[in-house]
């Protein structure tokens, strides 16, 4: 008799119990693991998305400003005369000229720099058209400090009744010098070193006197005189041997 003449009973095992359970328990990780992967992929993607609990904050709209224009100026209208004005070959003298003041705004440098104080009076000059011209004389080494004395020259600027520079007036130089013929053209504005609207024509490696033999005149992009022909003095001096020439409109 096995067990007092009792049948023995076998337990059938849980079907959650064994492996079973931890398969199951794998796949809901597995799950969980694909969804939370798809949330944090969704934030990823679009930051503003309503699931996302820490939304960024809005970006502040950009400032536009417009564009500046450029306006060109204009050159004063009283610069171009109505009828042809022929010059006079009669030399004539001209009334005394105000000094440009310093803070002029147009200018490069002051009155100062671009005609500095030299010896000797000026010689201003009038010409019987709205212009006055003034004529003084330096040592070129201010501007031409490499030449020293072997340098002769004329130089200057054209400024309007307002001393702001003009730019593309025609310069006529002519005359002689030295027994040579001399005959320049030139504009305001090419010799910036004199002003805004400076000019400067070279005579020559030296100094060389002359009296009332060499003339400038002031004229338009037309050809038209601005000016009579204002004849000037040379000097063979070393101090004197850059003539500087001012035109001025008066009105």
């Amino acid at each position: 008799m096995d067990n007092f003449g009792m049948k023995s009973e076998r337990r059938t095992p849980s079907p959650l119990s064994g492996g079973l359970l931890w398969n199951i328990l794998t796949v809901v990780m597995l799950v969980g693991i694909c969804c939370l992967g798809i949330f944090f992929l969704t934030i990823f993607v679009n930051p503003q998305a309503s699931i996302n609990p820490f939304p960024p904050s809005s970006l502040p709209t950009l400032a536009q400003f417009p564009t500046p224009t450029i306006t060109a100026i204009q050159l004063d209208a009283t610069w171009t005369p109505t009828s042809t004005i022929e010059p006079s070959p009669t030399r004539t003298f001209a009334a005394t000229w105000t000094s440009v003041p310093t803070n002029t705004p147009y200018y490069v440098a002051s009155v100062t720099d671009i005609f500095p104080t030299t010896t000797g009076t000026p010689s201003p000059t009038a010409t019987g058209l709205p212009v006055v011209v003034n004529i003084t004389y330096m040592d070129s080494s201010i501007y031409h400090p490499e030449a020293g004395c072997n340098w002769m020259g004329v130089a200057g600027q054209a400024v309007d009744k307002n001393n702001n520079p003009v730019i593309g007036l025609t310069i006529y130089l002519s005359g002689t010098l030295g027994g040579q013929p001399i005959e320049r053209i030139g504009l305001t504005g090419t010799a910036p070193n004199y002003g805004a609207s400076g000019f400067e024509f070279v005579l020559g490696d030296r100094p060389i006197a002359s009296n009332d033999a060499i003339w400038i005149q002031l004229q338009d992009q037309a050809g038209h005189a601005l000016t009579d022909k204002i004849y000037f003095d040379t000097f063979g001096d070393c101090t004197k041997n850059l003539v500087l020439v001012r035109f001025r409109q008066t009105r």
